[in-house]
């Protein structure tokens, strides 16, 4: 079936994802093979101490990434979207919408960028004996509880945006299984919430006198595969306020923008990993036992499926470089030159293989916001060097490449290291692999590990909730996630491998001693400049 009859059929499958900067849909056919896009960017911002976006960000945002792809479609194919064979909306993981009884949103939303919940972040992985990060939505709400916050007892239910998203278009209170492993910690054996948690963070919210209880306020969870509800009539008019999208779609579980890439790299199955590194930068490695420890620094989620996950979440990867960059383009606006953004990109990515293997003895940082991997609470972008250093262009680029890394990197050690984790690759996916061989062998040296960026790379979270979608009315009756992708998404794609060389991974190495002995220096510049 070609592009064209897919979207007249109606059996097209349209996938959504909100990420840091950019809102992206993408519509697949029938192979997963996506035939039209849509894009509208968007930034968060920051307002009274807290980084947030509007609901008014959300649905405009949202109206015009769908507005574009139909768009985009009529512009190829002469086709209107009427009717699609399933949706997917994944957004940023983590993070705390707070709704009462009249379906209000009562404080600004606040995403997982926010490093303001410590306190409740300490105090429950002590309870729970679990490690729960600040971004998580239950450390949120816990520190809204411990700050005495007015709008606590006033609470119906807790969403993330993804969840957020699904249920004001189907009625659905209801999450995935990975996005869920973002709110509060998952029984790995029931797919679950954690019951014995559940209970223990009641127990200890007792003497408050809330008239609710967790469990009542936290969505339903569903795993990959399972249908999560259905547009309804008021949905498809906010997602299309043209009124052509019929109502009756049926929705994958919402996922996080972690389950998206596992899916987007093929790494759901046991001793795969992948790295996702945009504004953000995370890495996962899906796991064969559990930790022997708690780990402040490591957290656990899960794959679409269910599989426990060890995830390194860092706040911080691009937005210096991209500054930098910024930087260049304007010099060359400066100079009468009209240069391509992206060819900027592509020279000065390039340029950073002819430096030094320790970057010449530069140093950076790239903290735009707080680093909790470090132990940061808020960031102060830094470029440091000795008057004898080898300062230039090919160092300083590759410098910032190194430290877009150093916090993963410092996450990573802890699970090679210490716990011992193997793992057969790692899959590469988002903006910092675009310029071929670039990022991708610095990751390599980084985790002293093959890396593989597949051809898809670049498709990223939306095509990997639209897989998600896909798989929900395609699958067989007993087919495994790991095995559709295998057989039905990934067969015969073909990646490109580079594997680590030792001169990179010494010279990364001796990078990450300067890095973590230069963190003072960071610490200094966080308390010294407000």
């Amino acid at each position: 079936m070609g592009a064209k009859e897919c979207i007249a059929s109606g059996k097209a499958v349209l996938g959504i994802e909100f990420g840091s900067t950019r809102i992206k849909a993408v519509l697949v056919d029938e192979n997963n093979k996506p035939i039209a896009s849509g894009a509208h960017d968007w930034e968060n911002r920051l307002e009274n101490g807290i980084w947030t976006y509007s609901l008014d960000d959300i649905w405009t945002g949202l109206q015009d990434c769908y507005k574009k792809l139909a768009e985009d479609v009529q512009a190829q194919y002469g086709e209107k979207l009427v009717k699609l064979g399933a949706i997917g909306f994944s957004a940023m993981m983590h993070g705390y919408m707070a709704f009462n009884e009249k379906d209000e949103l009562m404080v600004p939303f606040r995403t997982w960028r926010n490093t303001i919940t410590e306190e409740a972040a300490a105090k429950l992985t002590k309870l729970f004996n679990y490690n729960i990060p600040q971004r998580w939505t239950i450390a949120h709400l816990y520190q809204a509880i411990l700050n005495g916050e007015e709008h606590v007892p006033d609470l119906k239910f807790v969403i993330t945006l993804a969840g957020y998203i699904q249920w004001k278009l189907t009625g659905e209170k209801v999450v995935g299984v990975g996005e869920a492993s973002g709110m509060f910690p998952i029984d790995i054996a029931t797919g679950q919430f954690d019951e014995k948690m559940v209970a223990q963070f009641d127990q200890t919210v007792a003497d408050k006198g809330f008239s609710w209880k967790l469990k009542d306020v936290l969505p339903a969870v569903k795993t990959a595969g399972e249908e999560a509800g259905k547009l309804t009539a008021e949905g498809a008019k906010l997602l299309d306020p043209t009124g052509t999208l019929q109502a009756g779609i049926p929705l994958c579980p919402p996922e996080g923008d972690a389950g998206t890439g596992m899916v987007a790299t093929n790494s759901v199955a046991k001793r795969t990993g992948n790295v996702s590194a945009g504004t953000s930068i995370f890495g996962m490695i899906v796991l064969e036992k559990e930790l022997a420890k708690v780990h402040e620094i490591i957290d656990l989620v899960t794959t679409p499926d269910g599989s426990l996950v060890a995830m390194v979440h860092c706040n911080n990867c691009t937005s210096d470089l991209n500054a930098w960059v910024n930087l260049f383009a304007e010099y060359s606006e400066l100079m009468g030159m009209k240069v391509d953004k992206n060819d900027i990109y592509g020279n000065l990515y390039r340029n950073a293989l002819n430096g030094d293997d320790d970057c010449g003895g530069l140093l950076a940082y790239n903290y735009f916001s707080g680093e909790s991997v470090t132990g940061f609470n808020e960031g102060r972008p830094l470029f440091v060097r000795t008057p004898d250093a080898k300062f230039n262009l090919a160092n300083f680029m590759r410098v910032h490449l190194f430290t877009s890394l150093g916090a993963l990197k410092t996450g990573f050690d802890v699970l090679f290291q210490e716990e011992k984790v193997e793992v057969d690759e790692i899959l590469g996916h988002g903006g910092l692999f675009k310029t071929k061989g670039v990022g991708q062998g610095i990751l390599a040296a980084a985790m002293n590990a093959p890396v593989s960026v597949m051809e898809t790379a670049g498709e990223g979270g939306a095509w990997g909730i639209a897989i998600l979608a896909s798989y929900m009315i395609q699958k067989g009756a007993d087919e495994s996630l790991s095995a559709y992708l295998n057989n039905k998404v990934f067969a015969g794609q073909k990646g490109e491998k580079m594997a680590p060389k030792a001169s990179d991974v010494e010279g990364f190495n001796k990078f990450m001693k300067v890095y973590s002995a230069g963190l003072t220096i960071e610490r200094a510049a966080v308390e010294s400049i407000q």
